[in-house]
């Protein structure tokens, strides 16, 4: 683990969106209010709202480092491109599944508000007030950056139940209302319990042991993403709902699943205990203890595509046995040693369609050689100049028989040719 790894992640305004700093990274461009307007008697669609209606302000959250600023969009720019607008997705856009590198997040404020009264009212807020909501929501932040699971040597984010929750609360804090008098007021931060619907995976299968796969052990980082990535048509989906399938059991609804990935980890890590789990083929083929291993147990006199399952059987617990000796679990062995014989067994194949090819071309080329010395044996024949079967049998490497058969046939074929026959 690095220093960064273990440097506490702290909730905070970023250098630059403070009042200390002169708000000199936060740069607003709110439309002027002519070009923020509502006409619900206008004929067409897109003559209802102003231009500057369009205009949005953003709070972005580094769920990694717990990092908090704000912006705004350009709004004079095409709305389809806002996407390209934002410092990161919104959080609709990512599910409940891994959030994409490097983890900034999203929320889209509200700037409509509306009564009997005043009608519609477009409400911009300024980098003091986006500030002060900046600072109202770190709490819920700090939340989020401590529960969020980090998965594998890199740290990949994964929501949880408990991060989920946190995103709600900040969402719930960037609602605001506008009293009578049009003073802004935002919500109370609230530090809401994950409800009972938002279930971690990692709690499911403790709940359920019988539904662990043993091969979750040792299998590597691809194959856990694989399984937790389970997305049929209907039903649930990831661990449990392939998990469940596997076993013919069935979920009841009204559920939403969290961390599959984290789970899966969080299981390999316990049945590895306090070795390292390793990719199998980086250990082998990067390593000295590794290239070791595979010099000392290479079948001999065969390659692997010679190989049968119980001799893999047997490699894998020899790479196992030696990886050990070193603090380690080797990952996706079973399936690397199968992915090498069948490469290997495809170059096999590959080579005897090439052989079966040239067999077959060079069979043809022979059949006209054959036919061509044929006939200039025959031809030689029909001159009739007294040579015997030896001798056109040696230019033609040929066998005096063959020969003599070519000239009783020749001989037989000009007795039916003679007249009166």
């Amino acid at each position: 683990m690095t220093a960064a790894d273990s440097a506490p992640r702290v909730a905070r305004v970023l250098t630059g969106y403070r009042p200390e700093d002169g708000f000199l990274a936060a740069e607003l461009d709110p439309p002027p209010a002519e070009y923020v307007w509502h006409d619900e008697h206008a004929e067409q669609q897109d003559q209802r709202y102003g231009p500057g209606t369009g205009y949005r302000q953003w709070l972005a959250v580094d769920a990694n480092d717990g990092a908090v600023w704000f912006g705004d969009i350009d709004w004079r720019a095409p709305r389809e491109g806002l996407a390209g607008q934002l410092p990161g997705l919104p959080r609709r856009a990512l599910g409940d599944g891994t959030i994409p590198a490097p983890g900034i997040m999203v929320q889209l404020l509200g700037h409509l508000t509306h009564d009997q009264r005043d009608g519609c009212t477009w409400r911009f807020f300024t980098a003091e007030e986006l500030h002060a909501l900046a600072l109202r929501v770190l709490p819920a932040v700090q939340r989020l950056v401590d529960s969020v699971h980090r998965i594998g040597p890199h740290g990949e984010l994964e929501w949880s139940a408990e991060a989920a929750t946190a995103w709600d609360d900040i969402e719930h804090t960037t609602a605001h209302t506008l009293d009578p008098t049009g003073a802004l007021h935002w919500p109370g931060l609230r530090t809401t319990p994950a409800p009972a619907w938002r279930v971690e995976v990692g709690a499911f299968l403790a709940a359920n042991p019988e539904l662990c796969e043993p091969s979750w052990s040792a299998a590597a980082d691809a194959e856990l993403d694989a399984y937790a990535a389970y997305h049929p048509d209907t039903g649930y989906g990831g661990v449990p709902g392939r998990a469940c399938r596997a076993a013919d059991r069935q979920i009841e609804d009204g559920f939403t699943f969290y961390g599959h990935r984290a789970a899966l980890y969080a299981y390999r890590a316990r049945a590895c205990g306090d070795r390292t789990p390793t990719d199998a083929g980086a250990w082998l083929e990067t390593t000295e203890s590794g290239r070791a291993a595979w010099e000392a147990a290479k079948p001999p006199g065969a390659t692997l595509a010679d190989v049968p399952d119980c001799v893999l059987t047997d490699l894998t617990e020899r790479f196992q046995n030696t990886a050990h000796e070193h603090g380690l679990v080797l990952t996706g062995l079973d399936t690397y040693l199968r992915r090498l014989r069948a490469e290997e067994r495809t170059g096999v194949e590959q080579q005897l369609a090439f052989e079966g090819a040239e067999v077959e071309r060079l069979e043809n080329m022979l059949k006209e050689f054959r036919a061509g010395r044929n006939r200039t044996v025959a031809r030689i024949l029909a001159w009739s100049d007294g040579r015997s079967d030896a001798e056109i049998a040696r230019l033609a490497s040929m066998s005096d028989a063959c020969v003599g058969e070519w000239r009783a046939r020749l001989n037989d074929d000009r007795t039916s040719q003679a007249p009166g026959r």
